[in-house]
C-alpha cells in the first residue's frame, strides 16, 4: 500500500490517465467521442459510436447443475490485513476456484402439519409465479474521497469497508443482468425484485451507474481524475447488456442506499460535513468509527485518512491512506473533486427511479401510496393479474433523524410504516391473496449488539423509537394465513429460516424467511424463485442460488477470483452458516443452535420449501385451477 501523499497533479498525468480537462472536453456534449485504448466514451444514449461489452460464458446454469469449489491449498498466508496485496494472490494460490458438483434441492415440511406427505410426483404442479431476486450489489465509487477503506487494513476486519471486489461492482452487476436474461430465455421470469444496497455509500453516481446498468447503457466506472479509463479493465467505459425489456423489475430501499456507508446519516454534524466529504477535495479523516458500534460518532484521536483507490494500478492499489500527522500527512491528502459523487436524501434516491428505460417506470416507487412523505419507500403489487399472489414491499431501514449513535443497519418501523404493513397484510387476506414480503433486512437471524438485529431505541426515550418489537411483528406475521414468505438481503448470505406456526392446530399460520447473498462478497450470487400450487393444493417455493456466468477474461471473471480470495483470506463464517443461533424474540440472544438453518458448505442452499394454506385460500386455489 502506497502511503505517500502524492501531488494531485502529478496523479492526473499518469500514463493511461485521462485529465480532467479533457474528461470534460469530450462528456459535456454530443458532437465528438474521444477514443480511449480500444475503447470509447459514448456521447450519450443516442449516439451510433459503438462501445464493447463484456460477454459471459455460454450455457447458463444454475448451482442445481454445478457449483463454485474453492482451493484449499495455498503456498503462503496472507494476513486479513494483508488483503489489498492483490499481487500475492496468484503467488501463493488464492484466488484458485473449480467446478463443482451440482447442489440438490432440499425438501422442507417445517411448517406442515405433523405427518404431512408429500405430494405425489407423478402430477407435475403448476407453476404461479416466477421471479428474481438480487440484493446488495453496493455499486461503488472506488475513487471517492468519502469512504472507509483504510479501516480494512489498519483493523484486520473483514470486508465491509475495502474488497478487490469494489473495483469491479458495475461490472459483476452487468455479468448478472446478461445470466438473467439467459435464464428468461431457458423458461419465462415474470419479474425482477433488487432488495436493497443497489449504493455502497449513497452517491449519485454510485445510483446511477447502478440504474444505467440494468437499462443497458454505456458505463463510465470511474470518476474524479478517472484514471486508468483508457488502460485499466476495472475503469474502462462498457456498454452494459440491460435486463431483458420483457421483465419488469422492482426496487427495495436498503441502508446503504440512504447512509454513509450505511451507516451514519449525513446531517447529523457530529462528524463536521459528511454531506460536503464526497465531494470535497480531501480525503476523509476519521477514527475507528465502524469499530465500535455503540460510537459510531467518536472523533478521539488517532485519525486516519481513510484512502482511495488508484485507478491507474492494475489491482487497483490503496492510496492517500495513513495516520494524520505521521510524515506526508500533515496535510490533508487531495483528490480531484467530482460533482457526480454527490450523496442523495431519501427522496432523491426513490426519484432517480424515474429517470430510466427499462420497466415500469419508478420501477416500485410509482406506487407508493399518495400523500405520504417525501423518501416514503414502501408499495405492494400484483405481479400476474391471473394469479393472487401479492409482493409488499417494506422499507424496513431505520431513520435519519433517530437521535442513535449507534451504526445504522438495524431492523426497524415507524408508525407510518408499520400502519401501513398491517394495512397491507389485511388487504391481501380479505381479497384471498397469498404474500410476500421484500425488504431489505431479515428480521429473527441476528443477535444482540451486533447492529443488525430490530432496533430498541430506549436510550433515546424523547426520540423516535421503532413502532413494535420483535415478538410483536412476528405475533402479525403469524395472524396473517396467507403471508407466504418474506426475502431479504443486508446480511450477504443464503440463510433460509423457518418461522413455524404460534398455532400447533394451524400449520398456515407459518411462513419461510429467504435471504440471498451479496454480489460484494463471496459467493457473488443471486436467486430465482418458482411458486409453484401442487397436487394437494399445497405451494413449493422453489428458491435456487445462481452464479453469474463469469466469462474468462472479463473484468466480472477477475471480480469472482478476487471474491474467492477475499474468503479464504478473511474466512468469513457467516457465509458457511456452521452454528447458525437460535434468536429469542424477547431479549434477541442467542438460545441454541437454529435447527432450521442449514449448514453451507458451498455458501449456498437450494431447496423447495412447502407452505400450508388456509382451508378458505385452499378452497378459492382449487376454484381457480380445478386441473392442474
Amino acid at each position: 500500500m502506497n502511503n505517500q501523499n502524492n501531488n494531485q497533479n502529478d496523479e492526473q498525468k499518469k500514463s493511461g490517465e485521462v485529465t480532467r480537462r479533457d474528461f470534460i472536453k469530450y462528456t459535456t456534449g454530443t458532437v465528438a467521442c474521444i477514443s480511449l485504448s480500444p475503447m470509447l466514451f459514448a456521447c450519450g444514449s443516442s449516439s451510433t459510436t459503438q462501445v464493447a461489452g463484456y460477454p459471459i460464458e455460454s450455457g447458463v446454469v444454475t448451482t442445481a447443475v454445478k457449483t463454485i469449489k474453492s482451493g484449499t491449498t495455498f503456498s503462503g498466508t496472507i494476513a486479513p490485513k494483508n488483503l489489498q496485496n492483490v499481487a500475492d494472490y496468484d503467488k501463493y494460490g488464492y484466488g484458485a476456484w473449480s467446478d463443482g458438483a451440482g447442489l440438490d434441492y432440499e425438501k422442507r415440511n417445517d411448517l406442515m402439519a405433523a405427518g404431512y406427505t408429500y405430494p405425489s410426483p407423478t402430477t407435475p404442479p403448476k407453476q404461479l409465479l416466477r421471479f428474481f431476486a438480487i440484493t446488495d450489489i453496493h455499486i461503488t465509487d472506488k475513487e471517492s474521497p468519502s469512504q472507509a477503506i483504510y479501516m480494512q487494513p489498519l483493523l484486520g476486519m473483514e470486508t465491509s469497508t475495502y474488497s478487490p471486489t469494489m473495483l469491479y461492482s458495475t461490472q459483476v452487476l452487468d455479468a448478472a443482468i446478461q445470466t438473467v436474461n439467459a435464464l428468461h430465455r431457458q423458461n419465462r421470469i415474470d419479474f425482477g425484485i433488487s432488495l436493497g444496497d443497489a449504493c455502497n455509500s449513497t452517491q449519485y453516481n454510485e445510483l446511477r451507474w447502478y440504474i444505467d446498468v440494468i437499462d443497458g447503457k454505456v458505463i463510465t466506472p470511474s470518476s474524479g481524475a478517472h484514471a486508468g479509463a483508457g488502460s485499466i479493465d476495472y475503469q474502462k467505459p462498457f456498454k452494459a447488456a440491460g435486463l431483458d425489456p420483457a421483465i419488469p423489475w422492482y426496487q427495495t430501499i436498503g441502508n446503504h442506499d440512504h447512509f454513509w456507508l450505511g451507516s451514519i446519516p449525513l446531517d447529523t454534524g457530529d462528524l463536521g460535513d459528511l454531506r460536503g466529504s464526497y465531494t470535497s477535495s480531501e480525503v476523509l479523516a476519521m477514527g475507528n468509527t465502524l469499530v465500535n458500534a455503540s460510537k459510531i460518532y467518536d472523533t478521539t484521536p488517532p485519525l486516519y485518512y481513510m484512502g482511495v483507490i488508484d485507478g491507474s494500478t492494475t489491482t487497483g492499489a490503496i492510496i492517500k491512506a495513513g495516520k494524520v500527522g505521521d510524515p506526508g500527512f500533515t496535510t490533508p491528502p487531495k483528490v480531484v473533486p467530482d460533482p457526480d459523487r454527490r450523496s442523495l436524501t431519501r427522496a432523491e434516491w426513490v426519484g432517480e427511479f424515474f429517470k430510466t428505460s427499462s420497466s415500469p417506470l419508478g420501477h416500485g416507487f410509482n406506487l407508493v401510496p399518495p400523500g405520504r412523505e417525501k423518501g416514503f419507500a414502501c408499495y405492494s403489487f400484483v405481479p400476474k393479474a391471473t394469479v393472487p399472489i401479492k409482493v409488499i414491499v417494506l422499507d424496513n431501514t431505520q431513520r435519519e433523524d433517530d437521535d442513535s449513535t449507534k451504526i445504522h443497519g438495524h431492523g426497524f418501523l415507524d408508525v407510518a410504516r408499520w400502519k401501513w404493513l398491517k394495512a397491507e397484510l389485511a388487504a391481501g387476506d380479505a381479497e384471498g391473496q397469498l404474500m410476500i414480503i421484500a425488504s431489505h433486512v431479515p428480521i429473527g437471524v441476528q443477535p444482540k449488539d451486533t447492529f443488525m438485529e430490530w432496533f430498541d431505541n430506549s436510550e433515546n426515550p424523547s426520540s423516535i423509537q421503532n413502532a413494535v418489537d420483535l415478538p410483536g411483528l412476528l405475533a402479525e406475521l403469524h395472524s396473517h394465513p396467507n403471508l407466504l414468505l418474506w426475502i431479504a438481503g443486508h446480511r450477504h448470505v443464503n440463510v433460509v429460516k423457518a418461522f413455524a406456526s404460534d398455532d400447533a392446530t394451524k400449520p398456515e399460520r407459518g411462513f419461510w424467511q429467504v435471504e440471498t447473498s451479496s454480489f460484494r462478497d463471496f459467493p457473488q450470487q443471486l436467486r430465482t424463485f418458482d411458486i409453484r400450487l401442487n397436487s394437494d393444493y399445497s405451494v413449493s417455493i422453489v428458491a435456487t442460488n445462481v452464479d453469474p456466468a463469469v466469462k474468462e477474461g472479463t473484468p466480472a471473471a477477475t471480480a469472482r477470483k478476487y471474491a474467492v480470495a477475499a474468503m479464504q483470506i478473511v474466512k468469513a463464517p457467516d457465509i458457511f452458516q456452521a452454528n447458525a443461533p437460535l434468536i429469542d424474540p424477547v431479549t434477541q440472544e442467542p438460545n441454541g443452535t437454529d435447527p432450521s438453518i442449514r449448514q453451507m458448505p458451498t455458501g449456498s442452499y437450494n431447496a423447495e420449501l412447502f407452505v400450508q394454506l388456509s382451508p378458505e385460500m385452499k378452497a378459492k386455489m382449487q376454484a381457480l385451477f380445478p386441473v392442474l
